[in-house]
């Protein structure tokens, strides 16, 4: 299928070819018929890809701040890599789509095939969108009119917390489509609407709608109109449906409100606020989140868990329907607001026009219903080899394609002599761009092609933490060598089914598992070990983490898709202490500080003390409660009169320890290509695993017994 998708680095628009999307559970596949360009969002970040280096810095000051943050604890050339592979992946246009619901996933309830739909998704033949972001059109609304549903929500969600009551008098500052759909609902309402642009177009346009607008190219004075209009009182509240860097509508707002007005922000302005003008009114001013409760709610939009309609009673699915209802009424008109109707083919010259943004209003693309949904997997590279002539070579196929991917873990493979197949990520959008980069031939979005494909002998599962288990598993039993990324499993049930198929597997042939965990073959840490093993005397590691806080809703928290930060993350450092020492991990130990905020989640501030079989010591202690300009990691090794500190895997210093010279690296080196180049050897040359089988199943029963699960509860 075809894709609009944008650079963030130069501001390009590309009809990419990508993979039809994987329908997940509670989710519906959604053939598009008909998508709404936003004028104001995505003309904005059509600029924004444009802008040069320091104005795209300019507009994002945050960004920056913590890009400086990231050099000062990681160095340079990381840091330039993270915004370089940040900017570099595509951006998905689009928002307000219209379409045919063509499959259903698992717990989805209220829709079947057929249905005709609104969702959120974006300006693509096919969309996968969360049963909570999409809503039934009626069957006398039209699919171009329904195409604004999403848009006109915005503008819904505005009027809501404006709270307007019949006879009110309400200024609507912006008369692009979201304030002329507002304009209308307003009007439904029982409201009288005053309305303000630039735009002498537009202006006509609301007023063949009833409102008396006004325009300010002309010089008119908004806030004496609108006392005018509100016979010397002041208007009831304002909404600010306007997308400008200008301070004036924040400003002129308040001056042309009543006392104790509402002034609610839908688009986009200056916000440089004169407290006098709301105080002295005792005016309320608040922003509006997009369509409405449920917004950025992971739980709502993802999990499937609605609010109860008798506590929320509008979210942004019943948002929705609200709108479809007001436009199967009557009470919703669109037709005019269409400007141009565009074939999906030329989008091109669909987004030229909102770049110049001349004489375009509403801007629907339409879509050829012929589109094949069953493509799953395209083509992005030539193969360049012939492997009957190499049989031992590994021939990968790779599972996930997020930034941890894409960033590290892809590029590192693609330094070896693996030959890069084919990718598969459920969107399509990431693997496609990702593995087109980095020499992959083929796209998908059905893992199954890669577990059934007798050429690649070789996976790489770099998905959620929660799928990871299912994938090994899938994996050895087609008899495939192995990379997973950390964790291995999230159960004692998993790892239980991870050594049964692993010992299948290497009945019929030898196969290699291997897990991520990079830092043992970083240049430094191998320097430690090499030194630690002069004497072989026990030794006592303290590994210092400062792993830093994320949201109490980030999936790492759930312990479904994540497990939790400490078996997500926290088993990196347990292999660490493992690989220092030599040692086989005998006993540990966890003592947490628990969150007041979040009682919920599994702990993430914690220390952990192993205990191996040589009489060596371990302690991890793994804070989120730290500062960023702390270095993330740091390890210091006490053994035999001696110490060795290891500071964020950039500089190593010896103190008392003989023969040893301090090294400092030009950037940190966490071991990640060593890891995967000595993985790819060892397929190569028929060798081990660079970690030995038990030694990986060691590490994930540890970390397992220390986020307190029980061996005995959790087997099947």
């Amino acid at each position: 299928m075809r894709q609009i998708l944008q650079s963030l680095k130069t501001g390009e628009i590309e009809l990419a070819e990508v993979p039809v999307p994987r329908v997940k559970p509670g989710t519906l596949l959604i053939q598009t018929r008909r998508s709404l360009i936003s004028l104001g969002t995505e003309r904005m970040l059509l600029n924004f890809g444009k802008a040069g280096w320091v104005d795209k810095a300019r507009q994002q000051p945050d960004k920056v701040k913590q890009v400086l943050q990231k050099v000062k604890t990681d160095g340079l050339m990381p840091t330039v890599n993270a915004v370089f592979n940040k900017l570099d992946q595509p951006l998905t246009l689009g928002y307000s789509n219209a379409g045919k619901v063509i499959a259903v996933g698992d717990g989805v309830f209220g829709f079947k095939v057929g249905d005709r739909v609104v969702s959120n998704g974006n300006h693509a033949e096919f969309v996968c969108v969360s049963q909570h972001l999409c809503a039934r059109i009626p069957d006398n609304v039209s699919s171009t009119s329904a195409s604004f549903t999403v848009v006109a929500a915005i503008g819904l969600q505005g009027i809501r917390l404006i709270d307007p009551t019949l006879g009110e008098s309400v200024a609507v500052l912006g008369l692009g489509l979201i304030g002329l759909l507002s304009c209308q609902i307003l009007q439904a309402n029982g409201c009288r609407v005053i309305g303000f642009d630039f735009d002498h177009q537009k202006v006509e346009l609301a007023r063949s709608y009833g409102v008396e607008a006004f325009d300010l190219s002309q010089g008119s004075d908004p806030v004496e109109l609108a006392m005018n209009f509100s016979h010397g009182n002041g208007v009831d509240a304002v909404l600010i449906t306007a997308a400008t860097t200008s301070n004036d509508p924040i400003q002129q707002a308040p001056q042309m409100c009543r006392k104790r007005g509402r002034v609610v922000l839908v688009g986009v302005s200056g916000l440089n606020i004169s407290r006098d003008d709301f105080y002295k009114k005792e005016i309320s001013f608040q922003v509006s989140c997009s369509y409405g409760p449920g917004r950025y709610d992971s739980a709502y939009e993802e999990n499937g868990l609605d609010y109860p309609i008798g506590f929320v009673r509008w979210t942004e699915q019943r948002n929705f329907t609200a709108i479809l209802d007001l436009m199967a009424a009557g009470r919703l008109r669109t037709t005019e607001l269409v400007s141009h109707e565009i074939d999906f083919d030329d989008a091109q010259r669909a987004y030229k026009m909102v770049s110049e943004a001349k004489d375009v209003l509403g801007l629907v693309l339409t879509y050829d219903e012929s589109a094949d949904a069953t493509v799953k997997s395209v083509e992005i590279n030539k193969p360049h080899y012939r492997l009957e002539a190499h049989p031992q070579k590994p021939v990968v196929g790779l599972i996930g394609a997020g930034n941890y991917a894409g960033g590290m873990l892809i590029p590192a493979f693609a330094k070896t002599s693996a030959v890069l197949k084919t990718i598969a990520s459920s969107g399509g959008v990431s693997g496609t761009h990702i593995g087109s980069k980095n020499g992959f031939s083929i796209s998908t979005t059905d893992s199954s092609l890669i577990f059934n494909d007798a050429q690649i002998n070789t996976v790489v599962i770099s998905t959620r933490h929660g799928s990871h288990a299912h994938f090994v598993c899938e994996a050895l039993k087609k008899g495939k060598n192995l990379f997973v990324e950390k964790p291995l499993c999230l159960s004692f049930a998993e790892l239980a089914q991870i050594e049964q198929a692993y010992r299948e597997a290497c009945k019929v042939r030898p196969v290699r598992l291997m897990v991520g965990f990079n830092r043992r073959f970083s240049p430094l840490t191998q320097m430690c070990r090499q030194h630690l093993s002069v004497g072989n005397a026990p030794c006592s590691i303290i590994i210092t983490v400062n792993a830093g806080k994320i949201p109490a809703d980030h999936w790492a928290h759930d312990y479904a898709s994540g497990g939790g930060r400490l078996i997500g993350e926290g088993c990196h450092f347990i292999d660490l202490i493992r690989y220092l020492t030599g040692s086989q991990i005998v006993s540990v130990q966890t003592t947490s500080m628990p969150n007041p905020q979040t009682p919920d989640l599994s702990p993430d501030t914690l220390t952990l003390t192993l205990t191996c079989r040589d009489g060596s010591i371990g302690t991890v202690h793994y804070f989120a409660n730290g500062c960023k300009d702390f270095p993330k990691e740091r390890v210091e090794i006490f053994s035999n009169g001696r110490i060795a500190q290891l500071d964020n895997f950039k500089s190593l210093n010896f103190f008392g320890w003989p023969g040893a010279k301090n090294q400092s690296l030009w950037a940190q080196d966490k071991g990640q290509e060593k890891c995967v180049a000595e993985f790819v050897e060892a397929i190569e040359s028929g060798s081990d695993c660079p970690i030995a089988f038990d030694e990986i199943i060691e590490t994930a029963r540890i970390t397992l017994l220390a986020a307190g699960i029980s061996e005995d509860n959790n087997q099947e």
